[in-house]
């Protein structure tokens, strides 16, 4: 870990990392695996007033772009699309790792931060597009099996891009850190996999009778999940 990718540039100081530096990686393949696994996003800025936000959002990576939307009427989605600095962050928990030391617990986790001025997207063809990403990465093919936004929802609904400009990735892997002189401790140690698991997906009770559940979705997995 720890190459520069050439997409990315080299790291700047605002997304070099300073701690735990074997965990970090500015290489942009890394990142994008990130981005793309993940289903939500936490779109983080500071409104007019002073105060922080992070909302949770849904986003689609479109090569060197991530694309969140929210509603129009939204302080948060007016203040990002005015160009105010963002600061964009997904997370992945793939485990608990349970040390014999209480402070030696930890988590193994894959996670990618982007920094930088968010735009709003106002053409309609780019606007259209994102929005067919974010459904379409979702579920993969449901675009084409749905009504098209009016042109009512698309005007309610605010698109904002985030260039990869600057990102860095931070990932733990395997079992505890202990200090040597607990190993012989007799608590247990070790890791608890975690993942996303996708049930049986469940029909609306309004569905109309006779409409069958397509096979794409009886065959529904998580990007990056087997």
């Amino acid at each position: 870990m720890g190459t520069e990718d050439e997409r990315t540039g080299p790291a700047s100081d605002r997304v070099r990392l300073r701690r735990r530096r074997e965990r970090g990686s500015h290489d942009r393949a890394s990142i994008d695996a990130i981005l793309d696994e993940a289903l939500v996003a936490h779109l983080a800025i500071v409104m007019p007033d002073g105060q922080p936000l992070a909302i949770p959002t849904l986003h689609a990576r479109e090569g060197d772009v991530v694309y969140c939307h929210g509603a129009s009427a939204g302080r948060t989605m007016r203040t990002t699309a005015g160009g105010a600095p963002a600061c964009l962050t997904v997370s992945l928990l793939d485990g608990l790792v349970l040390a014999r030391s209480a402070m030696h617990h930890s988590a193994n986790y894959r996670s990618a931060i982007i920094l930088g001025r968010a735009r709003e997207v106002t053409e309609p063809g780019e606007k259209r597009a994102a929005l067919r990403s974010i459904v379409e990465r979702i579920v993969p093919g449901r675009w084409r099996e749905v009504r098209p936004p009016t042109d009512n929802e698309m005007r309610a609904t605010a698109v904002v891009a985030l260039a990869i400009e600057e990102a860095s990735a931070k990932v733990r892997v395997g079992p505890p850190a202990d200090d040597p002189e607990d190993h012989e401790l007799d608590a247990w140690a070790g890791v608890i996999p975690l993942s996303l698991a996708v049930g049986a997906p469940q029909p609306d009770p309004l569905l109309r009778p006779g409409i069958e559940l397509p096979e794409h979705l009886r065959r529904y997995r998580r990007a990056g999940r087997p």
